[in-house]
C-alpha cells in the first residue's frame, strides 16, 4: 500500500536549505518515492492561513519510506533541513479498496 510523506517547513535559512533540496530528489528516487507536489503555492480555503512550505512525497509502502528516512545518505542531508528550518514530517497510508464511505478509520481525535 502507498504512503505519503506530508512535510511542512518553516525555512529560516534558504541557502542552508538549499542544500538540503539539492540532496533529497535523487534519494527519493533511489528509495520508490516521486514528488506529488514541492514548495507550490498552498491557499488555505478553510482554517488558518498557511504560510510554510508543503511537500507531498508518494512512496510505494511504508517500508520504502522508512529505507528513505533511515538511509545514512538522508541522515546526513537531513543535518542541513534541521539547521535552516523548522518542519513536520507526517507519514499517511494511502486509501485500499474504493476509499467509499463511510470510512471505517473514522475516531475520536486524540485516541
Amino acid at each position: 500500500m502507498s504512503v505519503y510523506l506530508i512535510a511542512t517547513v518553516r525555512v529560516d535559512d534558504p541557502e542552508t536549505y538549499k542544500k538540503y533540496t539539492a540532496k533529497t530528489p535523487a534519494l527519493i528516487e533511489k528509495h520508490g518515492g516521486r514528488f506529488l507536489a514541492r514548495g507550490g503555492a498552498v491557499e488555505a480555503v478553510e482554517g488558518e492561513p498557511f504560510v510554510d512550505r508543503m511537500v507531498l512525497v508518494e512512496f510505494p509502502s511504508r517500508e520504502h519510506f522508512d529505507a528513505f528516512h533511515g538511509s545514512p545518505e538522508y541522515q546526513e542531508a537531513m543535518k542541513f533541513r534541521h539547521a535552516s528550518s523548522e518542519s513536520r514530517f507526517l507519514v499517511v497510508e494511502g486509501v485500499t479498496g474504493d476509499g467509499s464511505a463511510p470510512d471505517p478509520k473514522v475516531v475520536k481525535s486524540g485516541c
